[in-house]
């Protein structure tokens, strides 16, 4: 199963018509681009490498913790980056995929094109589902 096969089955999981899964760079560490749902082209060479710590989903690699705006077109928090309001999603989720030594690995994004704001049971099976990621995006080890 692809990247952009296992977004598309999470997006329809969750009733949400945008996301992406990003996975930390090794080079850079910051977050690589894998795979993206709904995201404007305009906005793409945007989040092909997020900086920890930047934007909603470098939020929530850098939190270790689910990072969500009820509406980020009115969110005046300053963890949305400006670009973002281009996607026009309000609702929106982010949240860290860990691997079996609970250090992050990469972030699962899913975007609803309404205000919402998901319950602790949602985000609670969001990052399950995330963590199903964390095999695929785990660096090789060597023995």
């Amino acid at each position: 199963m692809t990247y952009a096969s296992k977004l598309a089955s999470i997006l329809d999981q969750f009733e949400c018509v945008t996301g992406t899964i990003h996975g930390i760079d090794p080079q850079t560490l910051g977050l690589r681009l894998l795979a993206h749902h709904g995201i404007p082209p305009q906005l793409l060479d945007k989040i092909e490498l997020v900086p920890i710590g930047k934007g909603i989903a470098g939020c929530a690699a850098e939190r270790e913790a689910p990072v969500q705006m009820c509406n980020l077109q009115t969110d005046t928090s300053g963890i949305a980056r400006p670009d973002a309001k281009q996607t026009k999603v309000e609702g929106a989720l982010a949240v860290p995929i860990f691997d079996e030594d609970q250090a992050v690995v990469g972030v699962l994004g899913i975007g609803k094109m309404c205000p919402y704001e998901f319950s602790a049971e949602e985000i609670s099976h969001v990052e399950t589902v995330a963590s199903t990621l964390a095999p695929l995006l785990a660096p090789p080890t060597h023995d």
